[in-house]
């Protein structure tokens, strides 16, 4: 399981880099540099940080799924925040008006695997609901405040939740 600091916890760097990931440049520097880095940084740390867990001390896994249209494996960086039975991630898209990719891969084919700190555990998604979506979006304000801020840009669009379970043999 990921350990993250709060928001009110992290240092001042971590708090001003949380801060500026959820303006409109600073999502836009998280989308669309940041995250062309990852994979070199994945490899220099041996799977244990992305470019931005280093910068802002955020929870970030690595999600694999299975492409809905495709049926390949797909692997993209994303937020996990504890929650009672598994890792929370929200599909915020940095607020984007559409879903993420990831979000149509885990609604056709919910197993999945996430990495973290380089150990591989295979893990069910299941799309959250009711109390046990405002639980998760509590906890992951508590960590990353700009959700609000990604969900106010998205257009009316519902961010989903998903809650990633440890897979049952």
């Amino acid at each position: 399981m990921t350990t993250a600091l709060s928001y009110a916890e992290a240092g001042p760097a971590h708090r001003a880099i949380r801060w500026f990931a959820a303006t409109g440049p600073g999502d836009w520097l998280f989308a669309n540099v940041l995250r062309r880095l990852d994979g070199p940084v994945l490899r220099l740390t041996s799977g244990r940080h992305t470019a931005a867990s280093l910068l802002s001390g955020l929870p970030v896994v690595e999600l694999t799924t299975t492409g809905a249209r495709t049926g390949r494996p797909r692997t993209v960086p994303v937020l996990g925040v504890p929650v009672p039975g598994g890792l929370a991630v929200f599909a915020s898209n940095f607020g984007r008006r559409q879903q993420p990719g990831w979000y149509h891969n885990l609604r056709a084919h919910p197993c999945a695997t996430v990495t973290l700190r380089g150990r591989v555990s295979p893990v069910h998604a299941v799309e959250a609901g009711g109390a046990v979506r405002a639980e998760a979006w509590r906890r992951g304000l508590e960590i990353f405040p700009g959700w609000d801020a990604y969900q106010s840009r998205a257009g009316g669009r519902h961010i989903a939740v998903f809650v990633l379970e440890p897979a049952r043999a």
